[in-house]
């Protein structure tokens, strides 16, 4: 940012020649701002001293006429995070940004991308982490995780470390992978600096009042100030920000995309409705590359909204302010809470409230709950077990609305100005009727012309291998094709030469095989070398793409050894679980690693970028 001089007609004469403002550039270059306003003041008073202030330094003088002792630097803060759809990557840069407005050397690293031969140098560390499915690290971390709690993690005496644990109070082990690091941290030697922050779905609520108390900490643990800590600490506070303005939208700032297509993949007999949908972008506010996802902020449908008043007995039109904000209850529900899962304290709440010995057992038990929270819809708990509620309390019980994430399915090098998602509509049975996912629901819902509010989340882990003459092999079973689509797109408008191998699968050739035109175009003309399919209700077995992994494994194991890039996206509870358990299993029969050895294999393909998961 170049800043103009306040009289430019005036001509000015630089104190230093040439060289030595080149020198003056070299030592200053990556030196952050607290460190450049302590060197200014230091550089002051040396020119308050002796006739050639340098020789001071020179001889080693640890104190200068007119110069206050030498302060030291306070410790850098690490955070590392691991994040599946990029919360905890939030959180963390949250926790970074204020650190460093505080005056604070901090530094963000993402797990899989940090060093871990660092660990034992770390004196100050915070790790913000999620937790996926049954207690499994985000892919991001798990590297970091295994490490941390394997037997060969460093002893930690003297790091100073808190945890922030991202996780959902619907699954059992909520918080799982936080709790286990930061009972690690300890057990290697480390020193709580805060204490473990467990984020539920409305991940501000926890993690604010963890910041708070990291920053409080970390400024508790800074050396005795002197002179010029302090004249650098005020300074930082003092410093303005300056932000370039931009149109990109945000989770905060989403932007309206209008529909262009509407249309059912699935034949209208099959027991599944995935729909492609196409929405028209500004490319300023939405732009994406293959492997990135878009964040959708859904409406609860109308029909919904209405029937929980019911149940609730509440009327629509009472109004109701929670966090400064007013609104009408019906607005409250429709547009900022979640109406389609449940949340451990809103099960206990209204356990207490309809008086129903049946939900208290279930909350005595971890699993039970746990099978609860996850399978019943708020309509149907308040049907069954009705309850007493007022307005603001039910508003202030009810989990904030959060945006749902979808693999983008389509490359701009191909669509141009659009945007295109493969979305499966969530439904199953309820009490008295479907029910329905609530993005899901309210995606398939739109018509041609209408807008969905929309953000890009950027997956910086599942890209296409820059050398586009690497071979990529696809697992991508029911809506993980997504991207995988995306992916043949853009390597055919950049005329990529390396190899494309899809792993397909689902229940049905005949009415569930997705976007079925545009594979076998592309396997006609070449641009996808090889398709397997595996469709699990068609025969006596069920057979899923693991299965065909596993048939083809000499082939598979050729193509990794020549050097292909391979990408999972799709279920993590049991088919990417199974594929990386296959892998294992390819690579020992195979490759003749055994158990250890296999496992380091595909850790190394992990850290090189050529095993990616995008997995939900």
């Amino acid at each position: 940012m170049s800043l103009p001089l306040s009289n430019p007609s005036r001509s000015i004469a630089l104190p230093l020649d040439a060289e030595r403002r080149a020198l003056l550039r070299q030592l200053t270059t990556g030196l952050d701002a607290p460190t450049l306003w302590w060197l200014s003041g230091f550089l002051g008073a040396l020119a308050g001293t002796a006739e050639n202030p340098s020789d001071a330094v020179l001889a080693g003088a640890t104190a200068l006429p007119g110069l206050p002792e030498p302060c030291t630097p306070a410790a850098t803060l690490t955070v590392i995070y691991g994040s599946q759809t990029g919360n905890a990557k939030r959180a963390a840069e949250a926790l970074v940004d204020e650190a460093k407005q505080r005056g604070q050397s901090a530094v963000l690293h993402r797990a899989d991308a940090y060093p871990l031969a660092s660990l034992k140098q770390e004196t100050q560390l915070v790790i913000v982490i999620s937790t996926q499915g049954d207690g499994d690290p985000p892919d991001d971390a798990r590297g970091l995780v295994e490490h941390l709690v394997g037997r060969r993690a460093p002893k930690l005496d003297g790091l100073q470390f808190s945890v922030l644990g991202l996780g959902d109070s619907s699954y059992a082990k909520f918080c799982e992978i936080g709790r286990v690091l930061d009972a690690r941290l300890e057990e290697l030697g480390g020193t709580r600096m805060a204490a473990l922050g467990e984020a539920d779905v409305d991940i501000e609520a926890v993690a604010a009042p963890w910041r708070s108390a990291v920053l409080h900490a970390l400024e508790a643990l800074r050396p005795a100030l002197s002179n010029c800590a302090e004249a650098v600490d005020d300074t930082a506070r003092t410093l303005p920000a300056y932000a370039a303005l931009s149109a990109t939208a945000t989770r905060e700032q989403p932007v309206a995309a209008e529909l262009l297509a509407n249309i059912r993949l699935t034949a209208r007999d099959s027991d599944r409705d995935t729909r492609h949908l196409e929405f028209a972008i500004d490319p300023q506010a939405l732009d994406y590359a293959p492997g990135d996802a878009a964040g959708v902020w859904p409406k609860q449908a109308a029909a919904l909204v209405a029937a929980i008043l019911q149940a609730a007995n509440l009327d629509g039109d009472t109004s109701i302010t929670v966090d400064s904000e007013t609104l009408p209850l019906h607005r409250w529900l429709r547009e900022r809470r979640e109406l389609t899962r449940l949340n451990r304290p809103l099960l206990k709440a209204h356990a207490e409230r309809s008086d129903s010995t049946a939900l208290a057992e279930a909350l005595s038990e971890a699993n039970r709950s746990a099978s609860l929270l996850q399978r019943t819809p708020l309509i149907d708990l308040l049907l069954e077990h009705p309850g007493a509620w007022d307005a603001e309390a039910f508003v202030r019980a009810l989990r904030p609305l959060a945006p749902r994430l979808y693999s983008i399915a389509s490359s701009r090098a191909a669509v141009g100005d659009e945007l295109h998602l493969t979305v499966g509509h969530e439904i199953f049975p309820g009490r008295d009727g479907p029910r329905y996912g609530a993005a899901s629901h309210y995606l398939a819902s739109l018509h041609e012309g209408d807008h969905a509010a929309l953000f890009i989340e950027r997956n910086e882990r599942f890209r296409l291998p820059v050398d586009g003459a690497r071979d990529i092999i696809m697992i991508g079973p029911g809506t993980g094709i997504a991207p995988f689509r995306a992916f043949m797109q853009d390597r055919a408008a950049a005329g990529a030469i390396g190899k494309n191998w899809l792993f397909f699968g689902n229940p049905h050739f005949r009415s569930d095989f997705l976007y079925q035109t545009e594979w076998q175009t592309a396997l006609k003309d070449g641009r996808l070398s090889r398709l397997d399919l595996a469709f699990s209700r068609d025969g006596t077995s069920k057979t899923y793409v693991q299965h065909r992994l596993a048939e083809q494994a000499s082939e598979v194991w050729r193509w990794l050894q020549d050097g292909a890039h391979f990408y999972v996206c799709g279920d993590a509870k049991r088919m990417a679980r199974d594929v990386h358990a296959y892998l294992l299993d390819i690579a020992q029969s195979q490759g003749g690693l055994d158990a250890d050895g296999a496992t380091d294999y595909l850790s190394g393909l992990e850290r090189s970028g050529r095993y990616a998961r995008d997995v939900y």
